[in-house]
């Protein structure tokens, strides 16, 4: 909704002013079917040229980042610290019976409490291989977390190829403007014989291109690509949390204590509150006896 809202404000300022100052939309409505297949026409196909099928495919989803925000909510980290609890506890009481779990986890009665997290691959995926890896003995706590921390920057850095994609676009924009802007000019040199209000007019087309340019890249593009960055950095609180949470358990805290650090690390924002979370996870425990 607030991205809506902030189209809507970009619009009616800019555009408003303009009427208020006096200004004519004639020019603008005139020449702006041209300007505007010029300008979003070449930065497409530049968008194109610098892309993957695959990336382009990922900038065409992560767009939707901006309306919908962060994926993960208040309730799917109380969820994450609940699934955790329930998969340290049974690696300790049973170390044979958590592999069940962490080798299929679309069939694990564990994972399968936690629908939204169960679809995220990365989150699954971390989360199994950590606890696969300590069963193999490979429980260095300080080799874990280097793993981790190159695993969850290369999740990050790929996570944010959207928001770099925008933003080249972004930069690349006004300069668009400028060739459309320069083509107009050559039109409006081509016609320098015609009377003053006709040039007029026709520099005045010739200048949308410069304004649209920079319009879309500084009121749209730009801002989208900063919402996607964002949001993506907000997401990798969750991954962040299963980090904390795995390391702790490397170093042989109790179980209580593992959460605890994993609810202490989420950003405050999203951290259930202690008496929250004691309630959800004694809710675990009586579902589980």
């Amino acid at each position: 909704m607030l991205g809506f809202i902030g189209i809507a404000v970009v619009f009616v300022m800019v555009f408003g002013g303009y009427l208020l100052a006096g200004g004519k939309f004639g020019i603008i409505l005139k020449a702006l079917p041209f300007e505007m297949m010029m300008i979003a026409g070449a930065a497409t196909g530049a968008f194109l040229i610098a892309n993957s099928k695959s990336g382009v495919k990922q900038v065409i989803k992560d767009v939707g980042k901006v309306f919908k925000g962060p994926q993960w909510k208040p309730e799917d980290y109380r969820d994450l610290l609940c699934l955790l609890f329930e998969l340290i506890r049974l690696a300790r009481q049973n170390p044979v019976a958590i592999e069940e779990h962490i080798e299929d986890p679309e069939n694990s009665s564990i994972f399968s409490r936690y629908p939204k997290i169960l679809k995220d691959h990365e989150a699954i995926d971390l989360i199994s291989d950590t606890l696969r890896s300590a069963s193999m003995n490979y429980d260095d706590p300080h080799q874990v977390e280097d793993v981790l921390d190159k695993r969850m920057e290369a999740h990050v850095h790929h996570a944010l190829h959207s928001s770099h994609a925008l933003q080249t676009v972004a930069d690349g924009l006004p300069a668009l403007g400028i060739v459309a802007a320069v083509l107009g000019v050559i039109k409006t040199m081509g016609s320098i014989d015609q009377p003053p209000e006709i040039l007029g007019k026709m520099i005045g087309g010739a200048l949308v291109g410069t304004f649209l340019g920079v319009f879309l890249a500084y009121g749209f593009v730009g801002p989208f690509a900063g919402k996607v960055k964002t949001v993506v950095e907000e997401d990798a609180h969750f991954y962040q949390l299963i980090r904390e949470v795995l390391v702790a358990n490397m170093h042989n805290h109790s179980t209580s204590i593992c959460i605890e650090v994993g609810r202490q690390n989420t950003p405050h924002h999203n951290r259930p509150s202690f008496n929250d979370l004691e309630t959800a996870i004694k809710s675990v425990k009586q579902d589980a006896a």
